[in-house]
């Protein structure tokens, strides 16, 4: 009976230090509070999506003091956002890790499929206000000393535009850059050495 007594009382005892130690924690580290937590990792400039924010989130009770600043509780703030970085699984999630998803601006005019992007002089760039669609004349000598113009590439992308009247090849004119076919760019090429004039006008509607 004593040896009963004896271990009651022991055990009395230790949960009342266990108890008077856990409350000694918690009031040395502040009282626990809720924390999201990713159990994926999140890639950079990546939107969060609703679908996302369920599968890679995770709730968990951490002590305040623990508690990292800007920390997020509901999942609902990040969804809409997009990672200023990469965010490894484990990590916590936090405001300055994320931000507005940022628009995408338009990537400069391409060459297109099947074509190139070649660089020829042309007169009468001064009519182009900007990327588009164009029409590429060529102006050549006749045997009767007149001249001759025909199209030689139309609806054309045209890609780039140098400084007016920049061109190295010659007084007043321009340096574009255009999405050729092989074709049409061995064609502009070669008229760059015989012909009179290369001119770009931008293309017209019907």
């Amino acid at each position: 009976m004593a040896m009963l007594l004896a271990a009651v009382g022991a055990g009395i005892l230790a949960a009342t230090l266990v108890g008077g130690y856990s409350s000694s924690v918690a009031e040395s580290y502040g009282e626990l509070r809720p924390v999201l937590v990713l159990g994926r990792g999140l890639a950079p400039g990546r939107k969060i999506s609703s679908k996302a924010a369920a599968t890679s989130f995770e709730s968990r009770l951490v002590p305040a003091r623990f508690v990292p600043t800007g920390s997020i509780s509901d999942p609902a703030r990040a969804i809409g956002l997009e990672p200023v970085g990469p965010l490894p699984a484990g990590s916590y999630l936090t405001a300055p890790s994320l931000r507005v998803p940022r628009r995408q601006k338009p990537g400069p005019p391409s060459a297109g499929k099947g074509r190139h992007a070649v660089e020829i002089s042309v007169s009468g760039a001064g009519a182009l206000g900007g990327t588009g669609l164009v029409d590429v004349l060529v102006t050549s000598d006749d045997d009767r000393g007149g001249g001759s113009t025909r199209v030689a590439a139309r609806s054309v992308p045209l890609i780039a535009i140098g400084q007016t009247g920049g061109s190295e090849a010659g007084p007043g004119l321009t340096e574009v850059t255009l999405g050729l076919t092989r074709r049409q760019a061995l064609e502009l090429v070669d008229a760059e050495s015989f012909a009179r004039r290369i001119t770009v006008l931008p293309r017209a509607d019907g």
